[in-house]
């Protein structure tokens, strides 16, 4: 990448702009959903298409009731008289007490929860509070842009709780494999993230669920196919929207940017 003297070099980041045939454009960021602040400040290119953009995208509908949302964590606990015990197998049950007993969540609370809470649970820190959407977001709220979803609550939630129990299981068990914060396979990942390598980022994706197919079809694949309609259509309405979501659906010959290539888009990596 060419410098010019005098001025820092500017690096590729998980930011494109994608740019139809009628020259309408839009940018597409590849976040990942759970930073640290010694990750921040992320790369200038967040901001420049921030910046460009006159409405933010996100993963799901932020525009959603409190009752909704308060009515569908309500159905990830067993009625009275059923447990997690009756839903698992005993070995998963005994580490998942060992394991939330380290987080102070007694038997009792726990064996409320089916697998797909538990799941919630841990794939929901605080750090996400530092993750790629949360910076956005507040930078939309204080500059008044609109921030929309590209599937709704419901669509985006029932990723998790449509799984049966048994399914949800396997998921909550492979979410102990280490790949989370400090593990060589976590830090290579965001090495790959903060260059803007999609692809590598894509592969570990598809490693970390390797014994899970249907799972990965599931979380990254069929969401791929189904935001592609939506995602034109932001291109078609000659507004430039940033279209911001977890970087594991860019890359790969599934992904957003391959999939918008094939369909006759430019792709520009900022």
């Amino acid at each position: 990448m060419a410098t010019v003297t005098g001025l820092p070099e500017v690096q590729a980041a998980s930011v494109w702009k994608v740019t139809g045939q009628n020259g309408a454009t839009i940018y597409l960021g590849g976040s990942v959903h759970g930073l640290d602040s010694t990750d921040y400040p992320l790369p200038s290119a967040y901001n420049r298409a921030f910046d460009a953009s006159s409405a933010l995208v996100i993963e799901d509908d932020p525009d959603v009731s409190r009752r909704t949302v308060d009515r569908f964590f309500k159905s990830g606990f067993y009625p009275k008289g059923d447990s997690l015990r009756n839903h698992v197998d005993p070995r998963t049950y005994d580490y998942l007490l060992r394991f939330f007993a380290l987080t102070q969540i007694p038997e009792a609370e726990l064996a409320k929860r089916k697998p797909w809470m538990l799941i919630m649970m841990l794939w929901s820190p605080s750090t996400n509070d530092l993750g790629v959407e949360s910076f956005l977001i507040r930078r939309a709220h204080a500059t008044g842009k609109p921030i929309l979803g590209l599937e709704s609550f419901r669509e985006h939630a029932e990723i998790i709780s449509g799984m049966s129990d048994k399914q949800a299981e396997l998921v909550l068990l492979q979410t102990f494999i280490p790949q989370a914060p400090g593990t060589d396979e976590h830090k290579d990942m965001m090495t790959a993230w903060r260059r803007g390598d999609a692809d590598a980022v894509a592969r570990f994706q598809r490693e970390s669920l390797r014994d899970l197919p249907s799972f990965g079809e599931r979380l990254i694949s069929a969401r791929n196919r189904a935001w592609i309609p939506k995602i034109e259509g932001y291109i078609r309405e000659h507004h430039t929207y940033f279209v911001v979501a977890g970087a594991a659906h860019l890359g790969g010959r599934d992904g957003l940017l391959a999939i918008l290539r094939s369909r006759n888009y430019r792709i520009e990596q900022l």
